[in-house]
């Protein structure tokens, strides 16, 4: 049986994230919504007890990357629309009809909200498709990168980072979801906005409504993280 929202959560080992998460879930009474989370690395408590709509969980044998895992969440959906959320995304609130609003247009593909940091500033989460020339000044001069303005009306942005995302069901299947197999970690919001436009797409950011991204950023400084942006850059470029 389908539903509107089929929202898709990864955990990795960020049960104690995924609980507020689900609390504001739960708090909001969204209809017609379902929660699919993946387990993507052994977690012997998982805050899914009593919740108020329907729930699945996916529990990896091996860990996957961003791309894959919300490409098997999709296939185990049913929503009409397919919401990326990250675990450290908060719901104070959530104007649902108004990101849907967009998508009555039959060009939308995917909608984004403005998304906070916690401090109530605005992340950068909207941006231009980048360059090798962008890339260089941001990582070797620290510029920044200058993005959209934006009121209070809808804008077409050229991609939305992989925070709190909607994607029309069908928009998702004609690009064929993440490119799981280029992208393991990074890059992989910038393609799939880059395909969608290619395909003749929308992406548009809805200022009247917003998200809080509660970040934690630690491990995105391991030599790790590094090797999986530098390599998802590289072939983000080079097309390979």
């Amino acid at each position: 049986m389908s539903c509107l929202l089929s929202l898709s959560i990864v955990s990795h080992g960020q049960s104690a994230l995924i609980a507020p998460l689900l609390e504001d879930l739960r708090r909001l009474a969204l209809p017609d919504i379902e929660v699919v989370l993946t387990v993507n690395i052994p977690e012997d408590e998982m805050p899914f007890k009593d919740l108020p709509f329907p729930s699945r969980i996916i529990r990896n044998a091996a860990p996957q990357g961003f791309g894959a895992n919300h490409n098997a969440a999709f296939a185990a959906s049913s929503g009409r629309f397919f919401v990326v959320v990250n675990p450290d995304i908060r719901l104070p609130s959530l104007d649902v009809a108004r990101l849907l609003a967009l998508m009555e247009d039959p060009t939308v593909g995917a909608v984004a909200p403005v998304v906070l940091n916690g401090a109530g500033g605005v992340e950068d989460s909207v941006r231009r498709f980048p360059t090798i020339a962008d890339l260089a000044r941001r990582v070797l001069l620290k510029q920044r990168i200058p993005g959209y303005q934006w009121e209070t009306q809808p804008i077409d942005v050229d991609w939305t980072a992989g925070m709190f995302v909607v994607f029309k069901r069908e928009a998702f299947v004609a690009v064929q979801g993440f490119d799981h197999r280029r992208f393991f970690m990074y890059f992989e919001d910038v393609d799939i906005c880059r395909r969608l436009r290619h395909a003749g797409w929308r992406v548009v950011l809805q200022p009247a409504v917003s998200v809080i991204h509660d970040a934690q950023r630690a491990s995105h400084r391991s030599a790790k993280h590094l090797r999986w942006h530098v390599t998802s850059a590289a072939r983000y470029f080079t097309g390979i």
